[in-house]
């Protein structure tokens, strides 16, 4: 591993830049992208949204400010947009949609984030004047980061999406790994894409690239997000060196997830047969793996101290969770010895 780790598990935010995307990052055509001059991202923003069944796109730095640019589109300071108690957006993005647009949320609780119509709907406020707090915004995660990169179902988003229309109430997408449930189900981009007003996709995790996400939706909508990054300190340069490492990653990294995929499932196989209580192959859905340890004597960081110290980094989700992401820079001998660890750890609990 270039880290100098056996198996760097850490999170598919590691993966490095390969030889041939730095080569279309160095020959990259680039103009000032506050003014639109970029040629490069012009062209990444508009494939992406293509590629998603929108009008337009736009190229941010970092996925958590396309996904607050996301909810600043849709809701006003001292509305609320709600989520799933574990999402991204409310749980590590650092509370900033409450600090930077005074946008209030409520959560319900989703087990390994799956989404049950229930859960929104239930929680959804329409309609309730000068009292409460209005619901703007349904936030959905897919697949999901802290749920252990579960594939949220079609047919249920389509359900929320269908009340929440009419209701009046926004949906976006934090589809940092939508990718992988794409490549997962087969499902096309477009079909999850077309369910939501907004949708952003981040292009530094599974797909390689060093930076980067893409919000989506109308020319309308990606006009006035063009106005808050820039509020937000997200106006760019000549970052069509970036935007190229994502267009090359497009070209070639989106398919190959199918091999992280493979690879966490032939872990979680491993680790499952002797010890399932820690960890159901069944629940393994993409490139993510989580360790229950409820029923163990490790405590989360016991275990990740455990791990590091036979040259394998690994992430402690919680109070009981370890977390393990294949990417792009764990082949199969880092995932073997990956595996020979834990199954020797939690074998003896």
């Amino acid at each position: 591993m270039p880290s100098g780790w056996v198996a760097d598990l850490l999170s598919d935010t590691l993966t490095k830049p390969t030889a041939a995307m730095r080569a279309a990052m160095v020959e990259a055509p680039v103009g000032d992208d506050v003014f639109g001059e970029d040629p490069t991202v012009a062209e990444l923003e508009s494939r992406v949204a293509g590629l998603l069944g929108h009008e337009a796109g736009l190229f941010a730095p970092t996925g958590s400010m396309a996904n607050q640019l996301g909810m600043r589109l849709h809701v006003e300071a001292g509305q609320e947009v709600i989520a799933d108690s574990l999402a991204h957006v409310l749980r590590a993005e650092l509370g900033a949609a409450a600090v930077l647009s005074g946008i209030s949320s409520r959560s319900w609780a989703a087990e390994r984030g799956r989404l049950e119509a229930d859960g929104p709907l239930g929680l959804m406020s329409v309609g309730a004047g000068p009292y409460q707090v209005g619901t703007a915004l349904i936030v959905v995660e897919n697949t999901h980061n802290f749920g252990g990169g579960t594939i949220q179902p079609l047919e249920t988003i389509r359900e929320v999406r269908a009340a929440s229309r009419e209701g009046g109430v926004a949906m976006h997408l934090d589809g940092a790994r939508l990718w992988n449930a794409h490549v997962a189900t087969g499902i096309p981009l477009a079909d999850y894409g077309r369910e939501f007003d907004t949708v952003s996709v981040c292009l530094s995790k599974g797909l390689g690239a060093p930076v980067g996400s893409v919000l989506v939706g109308s020319k309308e909508l990606m006009a006035r997000a063009r106005i808050w990054r820039k509020r937000f300190g997200g106006g760019m340069r000549q970052v069509g060196i970036l935007a190229a490492a994502g267009l090359h990653a497009l070209d070639h990294h989106v398919e190959r997830l199918d091999e992280d995929h493979a690879r966490a499932a032939r872990f979680a196989a491993a680790v499952g047969e002797v010890a399932p209580w820690v960890v159901s192959p069944e629940a393994v859905e993409t490139n993510i793996v989580m360790l229950d340890l409820g029923e163990t004597r490790w405590a989360p960081a016991e275990l990740v101290d455990a791990a590091a110290q036979r040259g394998i980094r690994v992430y402690a989700a919680g109070p009981r969770a370890v977390r393990l992401v294949w990417h792009l820079d764990v082949d199969d001998a880092a995932t073997d010895a990956a595996t020979e660890v834990f199954t020797n750890l939690l074998s003896r609990n």
